[in-house]
């Protein structure tokens, strides 16, 4: 490896390369909602009519500008159009494009290196919660870089990591839709299979009218309430000051079931849970965005705990997590959680006993005992491939300022 050249970043990289994109034409609008945190892979895009703002190609690197996006770690890799498609963001992005002789992937991993985020903080000017960073003054930020043959080395053993990363997320999000295909299936359109294993409804089960509800339901079904099922923020035992496994609110996904990776926190409050339990944010515009998860990291029987703006709920007398996430995800739970929020504007929250009201059709406890033995394969799958991503990131993390600084080489 050839000593490594101490380049101003405008050297490297251009800024807002210039793209055509009529105003007024619809095109892939990438928001900041989907640059996650810490995650290389852009999660969705819209398609919107272009009126202003980012435009980038495949092989550019988005990175945010503003606070607290940038503080977060919402930087990511333009690698979801199609060849030559021009597309358009958010104006809190920067567009950061390779010169000759960088390599692409090595720019993104540049920019997510903790010396590249330091100096890019450092130059954030402005108000107090809405600071932004001066793109003059990063540009002149000096990093030493390696030859093209050494980056490219550098961002293959990084990407290897992180396309196993991706890889698993896909899994589980394909794991977690079959899940609520068969929730779908079995407790919304009641086709649950019968004593014979055709599907109930659709083979003449048998179905009565219910006024509560204003709906036919299987026969033997109840009408109840979410909390004949489910205890609200269990009791649980955490003395003061003890360090034990924290969860904040941004470890809830906005959509799938699992959590990100725990922390080490000294406990001086909050919600407790275990493994089994499901999370709910209770405040906008968490819980508008979805923010709800199932506790799987744990170890077995330890005691977690999350922030105070968390609901947690737990089967009564039968383990139901996988009845509980798919519940969780559905529209109509959704729309009943939002819509019984209280509070002012920005600060509106849902209560737990609220959240216990939700009307529920009950099933018989055998089949909500088959319905978690038929998942139960799901969710330990999607554990364990979320707990393999944990220790995949804490190796990308270690090894990444390393690579970038010069101490280990390839």
């Amino acid at each position: 490896m050839k000593t490594p050249l101490n380049l101003s970043l405008d050297k490297i990289a251009f800024f807002n390369p210039s793209e055509k994109l009529t105003s007024g034409v619809f095109a892939k609008k990438i928001p900041m909602s989907s640059l996650k945190i810490f995650e290389r892979k852009i999660s969705g895009f819209e398609y919107k009519e272009y009126k202003n703002g980012s435009k980038f190609k495949n092989g550019d690197t988005l990175l945010a500008k503003i606070t607290p996006c940038l503080e977060n770690g919402k930087t990511a890799y333009v690698d979801i159009l199609n060849d030559n498609e021009v597309a358009f963001g958010s104006t809190e992005f920067i567009v950061l494009r390779p010169k000759k002789n960088i390599d692409s992937n090595y720019l993104y991993y540049l920019a997510r290196s903790p010396a590249f985020r330091k100096k890019a903080i450092n130059c954030m000017e402005g108000t107090s919660g809405r600071k932004r960073v001066n793109e003059r003054v990063l540009k002149l930020q000096v990093f030493p870089i390696p030859d093209q043959t050494s980056q490219k080395s550098i961002s293959n053993m990084l990407f290897s990591i992180d396309s196993k990363i991706e890889l698993n997320n896909k899994i589980n999000t394909e794991l977690a839709a079959m899940a609520k295909l068969i929730y779908d299936f079995w407790f919304v359109q009641f086709d649950f299979p019968d004593e014979n294993g055709n599907p109930y409804k659709s083979s003449g089960g048998k179905m009565v009218w219910n006024a509560q509800v204003k709906r036919e339901i299987p026969e033997g079904w109840e009408i109840g309430i979410l909390a004949d099922l489910f205890s609200f923020n269990t009791s649980l035992t955490l003395k003061k000051g003890i360090v034990a496994s924290y969860i904040d609110m941004n470890a809830l996904p906005t959509s799938g079931f699992m959590t990100k990776n725990t922390q080490k926190k000294e406990f001086n409050g909050g919600v407790k849970f275990k493994n089994g339990d499901l999370i709910i944010a209770r405040i906008t515009p968490c819980l508008e965005n979805g923010k709800t998860g199932l506790i799987t990291l744990l170890e077995n029987n330890e005691i977690g705990f999350g922030s105070t703006e968390f609901i947690s709920l737990r089967g009564k007398e039968l383990v139901l997590s996988g009845f509980a996430s798919c519940l969780s995800r559905s529209e109509l739970f959704r729309k009943y959680a939002i819509a019984n929020m209280t509070g002012t504007s920005g600060r509106k929250r849902v209560d737990a006993s609220n959240l216990s009201l939700f009307p529920i059709s009950i099933p018989s406890k055998s089949l909500l005992i088959k319905f978690e033995k038929i998942l139960e394969s799901n969710f330990i799958k999607m554990t364990v491939n979320t707990k393999e991503n944990q220790q995949l990131s804490e190796l990308r993390d270690w090894l990444l300022p390393m690579l970038m600084n010069g101490q280990v080489t390839i």
